[in-house]
């Protein structure tokens, strides 16, 4: 059984790799759906990793280079694209580091993200549809697949929630530590009076169940219905009665699909986003025992605030758990919260021991 978290042993990898191309070369593998989707999942993985340790090694290289240029010429050039080159070095050290700390059994998977707006009307809808944007272009920058399963618009501006599937390596690992409450603080441009409003938005992060995960549902617990999708999209999107939302009555959990032309794709992902909220229940009920059986007071539920952005009357962005604060305001909506997780995962590694 291959290990989950990263593994940054070049030769290791290499012999993972090996290992695992040899077990999909037995044409008897394909026979075993389930076992054949993980194996294919953990060489993907494994050559990832690799393909990190090389370009950290390519820069290594360039930066050793560039040194001994410079220390043979004194050339002023040569010794700013060392610094240049110190910076992306940095940065994929960084990352490599980061996942280091993603050793969980479901942190390899895709993530399935929900954006919910708290009470605030219009202005909570348009901080939603921000935070979704800021998860968006982090994803992009990951060089991630994003497929919006599910989007309503606000009545005035922003969404009155949003579910995202975001597909990439370790993509649940990395955002797992966003599930919670961000707390906005700005002047509100849907104020005529130009106050300053505090609106809240509630992130849910679950990873995507996979074949071999067994999540027993009873067709007799569901409630289906079908309609026609709202919003963009094709002719054949909101003209038939394609979207779908499937209830689950024992629990009262309701996910909806209407991003596929087809009734049936949507009715696929629908199920699949179903299993892995009932898995983040699961993961959920988990955690809660840990949490007592430790001794733990701080309350863990998915609900509580984690992150507060202020816009005005300063600029700054602050997690509560781990206690990071930036500045620049501007780039982290733009996506760029690498650093805040890799913040979280080293405090919730530090927070496991303690």
């Amino acid at each position: 059984m291959t290990h989950y978290g990263a593994t940054f042993d070049p030769r290791r990898l290499e012999g993972e790799i090996t290992a695992l191309e040899e077990k999909l070369a037995v044409p008897d593998i394909w026979s075993n759906q389930a076992e054949a989707t993980r194996l294919s999942s953990d060489l993907k993985l494994r050559k990832n990793q690799s393909a990190q340790i090389a370009k950290i090694q390519t820069q290594f290289d360039d930066l050793t280079t560039l040194l001994e240029l410079y220390g043979e010429s004194e050339d002023q050039e040569l010794l700013d694209e060392a610094g240049g080159t110190v910076v992306d070095l940095t940065e994929l050290v960084d990352k490599a580091e980061g996942q280091v700390f993603l050793n969980e059994k479901y942190d390899p998977r895709n993530a399935i993200l929900s954006i919910h707006p708290g009470a605030g009307g219009t202005e909570s809808c348009d901080w939603a549809q921000m935070l979704m944007r800021m998860f968006v272009r982090w994803a992009e920058g990951e060089e991630f697949d994003v497929d919006i399963i599910d989007s309503i618009p606000g009545d005035v501006a922003g969404i009155k929630s949003a579910t995202l599937m975001i597909k990439g390596p370790f993509a649940y690992g990395m955002l797992k530590g966003e599930r919670g409450v961000h707390r906005l603080v700005r002047i509100s441009p849907f104020d005529s009076a130009a106050r300053r409003h505090t609106s809240f938005v509630s992130v849910d992060v679950m990873p995507e169940v996979e074949e071999e995960v067994e999540i027993e549902i009873n067709p007799a617990d569901l409630r289906i219905d079908v309609y026609r999708s709202g919003g963009p999209g094709g002719q054949g999107v909101n003209t038939t009665d394609s979207a779908v939302r499937i209830t689950h009555l024992p629990t009262n959990i309701v996910v909806t699909c209407q991003n596929e032309r087809s009734q049936t794709s949507n009715k696929l992902t629908a199920m699949r986003v179903l299993k892995s909220r009932m898995l983040r229940e699961e993961m959920r009920k988990q955690e809660e025992e840990m949490a007592k059986q430790r001794g733990l007071k701080k309350d863990i539920a998915w609900g509580s605030q984690i992150r507060s952005y202020v816009m005005q009357p300063y600029q700054m962005i602050k997690d509560h758990r781990t206690n990071l604060e930036k500045a620049q305001v501007e780039r982290v909506m733009d996506g760029e919260i690498g650093e805040f997780i890799r913040a979280y995962l080293k405090w919730a590694a530090q927070d496991k021991l303690t």
